[in-house]
């Protein structure tokens, strides 16, 4: 086992014979009085003779040489939207280079040639890496729904001396080396306050703690080195406690921070600007000033197209919402603030684009909707205006609620039409056999709720009216509240032609109204006191409502899905609701 002195001679020795000591001092970054040292240490262990290495300095290299490098790219950079909605962050094109591609080079630059990447996002963007650069690819299937520990546990059968790297990194210099003394963790100083892990050192640089923001302080930043030692007590840990469900949404670093007094792992320190890892567009822009212009983006293209703006007017690009049917950014130009909607995976499945469309112009006609700019039915990408300084509508407040229920009433009555159906009933039972396609129903009182469902839709079809454009997702959080008043309907995705009192359902149950909320609203819809016959049949999608939001409750946990306290709450206005309409339809 070299000391830490004898493997930094030993090592500039391997790279280059014969150095004098003054130039070892200077290689190292030893005094000459160490250098000095430590070389007679050498000579007397018979590791180094007239100034060369000897075959016993060779083989005492070895057991720290670097047996391989594993490069994390499965996740979504979902802080670089839009750019990631198009591409994974590592391969974006950087002052000429693709980052990935050069951190590949900088590592086989010192004879690392066994490289693993492991890839999950827009997977099949990275495959072409295995002929170009001999690289081996791992599919991580789990990217989206656990922490990169999940990458970790599929390539820990081959962590041993390992370089530890990200995908979307920039080295100015090549940080890499074919030997290297021991675990560390690569860091920069920050002067002032960081919202970066922050690191403690003790003794011969081990670090002891690591702190989740600090003060002029050494944080955490870019490339790690695994030792034998620490992958294989870090292997253990992470077999371990993988499958602990507070394990799911851990970084490994987390992992490593919470057991650290387990591990020898010293800092690496670097000055800046060495090591770059962009957060934000605008980071990268202050870092490659032509990467916008020299950037292949059809949403960028998007953007210039609708709104007029050169590529170099966007800035301060942020994400609002990543989800199964948005994807949405901030962005802002020299005329405002603005979202950017990109559609999310398989929505072509879920969302009729041209009803939407046609539901989004109407509401801007109407003056429901002000944020609106731009959709395009056929890709599904949207441009609105970025409302600042805005709320979510209260519906315990009688004011917004009236403006809520005098909105429904103004889109119900537009006499605007879509292609696009929908009802509480045949959603429900749309859920209702994807559930049986996976098992029985495993719920006591099912079939009583189902046949209830049944029973109240056969009687809402006897006395309804012709369908109305309805929104089918009309609740507080689809409001926007302005400082000055006004009051937008936003996320048309699901607006189809329905019964009118299905948004008046919806807005019961997903906002929990009372009864006598719910008798105040149906007041500000019609501007009067409802019948009873328009009570009855308001109260009637309620239950089907809950009922409805309960199946799909049902069949998302049947999909490992948890939406926690939603199930019984759809479960409670669907069980009470269905039962109390049907109640008042048998004393009519």
């Amino acid at each position: 086992m070299l000391s830490q002195n004898q493997f930094k001679v030993i090592n500039a020795l391997n790279k280059q014979s014969e150095l004098t000591q003054r130039e070892l001092s200077s290689e190292t970054g030893l005094s000459l009085a160490t250098v000095n040292a430590t070389c007679k240490e050498c000579e007397a262990a018979g590791l180094i003779e007239n100034g060369r290495l000897t075959i016993a300095g060779i083989a005492a290299l070895k057991p720290y040489a670097v047996d391989n490098a594993v490069i994390l790219a499965a996740g979504l950079s979902s802080r670089f939207a839009p750019i990631s909605y198009e591409r994974p962050k590592g391969l974006l094109k950087v002052r000429g280079e693709i980052l990935i591609e050069r951190q590949i080079e900088q590592l086989q630059a010192v004879g690392i040639r066994d490289i693993v990447v492991v890839v999950g996002y827009k997977k099949e963007s990275f495959f072409y890496l295995e002929d170009k650069y001999g690289v081996k690819i791992v599919v991580n299937r789990e990217y989206a729904s656990r922490n990169n520990n999940s990458s970790l546990m599929l390539v820990r059968e081959i962590l041993d001396n390992t370089y530890i790297c990200s995908s979307d990194n920039y080295f100015e210099e090549n940080p890499f080396e074919s030997h290297v003394w021991k675990a560390y963790y690569s860091a920069e100083y920050a002067e002032g306050f960081t919202k970066e892990w922050c690191i403690k050192t003790g003794s011969h640089d081990r670090i002891t703690k690591v702190t989740v923001g600090g003060t002029d302080a050494w944080y955490m930043i870019g490339h790690v080195f695994f030792d034998r030692a620490f992958s294989a007590h870090f292997r253990e840990i992470l077999e371990a406690e993988y499958d602990l469900p507070q394990t799911r949404d851990k970084l490994w670093e987390d992992l490593y921070v919470e057991h650290i007094k387990e591990f020898d792992m010293q800092i690496r320190r670097y000055d800046q600007p060495i090591i770059h890892e962009f957060d934000s567009l605008d980071e990268l822009r202050d870092f490659d000033p032509l990467f916008l212009e020299n950037l292949d983006s059809e949403i960028f293209d998007n953007i210039v197209a609708v709104l007029g703006c050169d590529k170099s007017e966007i800035h301060n690009v942020y994400p609002l919402k990543q989800g199964l049917t948005n994807l949405s950014c901030h962005f802002s130009t020299n005329d405002g603030e603005w979202v950017y909607r990109h559609p999310g995976v398989g929505t072509e499945l879920l969302i009729d684009r041209a009803a939407e469309k046609t539901a989004l112009e109407t509401a801007r006609t109407l003056g429901l909707d002000n944020t609106f700019v731009f959709e395009n039915p056929r890709r599904g990408w949207k441009i609105s205006k970025f409302i600042p300084d805005c709320k979510n509508l209260d519906p315990k407040n009688d004011a917004q609620l009236k403006k809520a229920m005098t909105m429904a009433r103004q889109l119900h009555e537009s006499d605007a039409t879509v292609e696009r159906r929908f009802s509480f009933y045949d959603e429900g039972k749309g859920y209702e056999r994807s559930l049986l396609a996976r098992g029985p129903i495993d719920v006591t009182d099912w079939a009583d709720m189902e046949a209830q469902a049944t029973e109240l839709h056969k009687l809402l079809e006897a006395e309804s009216s012709e369908p109305v454009l309805c929104h089918n997702d009309f609740f507080s959080l689809n409001f926007l509240v302005e400082e000055n008043g006004n009051v937008s309907l936003i996320d048309w995705e699901y607006a189809g032609m329905s019964d009118y009192a299905n948004d008046f359902g919806t807005f019961c149950v997903c906002d929990q109204l009372d009864e006598e909320e719910m008798h105040r609203a149906l007041t500000h819809y019609f501007g009067r006191t409802p019948t009873d016959a328009e009570w009855r049949h308001n109260l009637a999608q309620v239950g089907m409502a809950g009922w409805c939001w309960y199946a799909w409750s049902l069949l998302k946990e049947s999909e490992g899905e948890n939406v926690g306290e939603w199930a019984y709450i759809y479960y409670r206005y669907g069980k009470t609701y269905l039962k109390k309409a049907l109640d008042l339809y048998k004393q009519q």
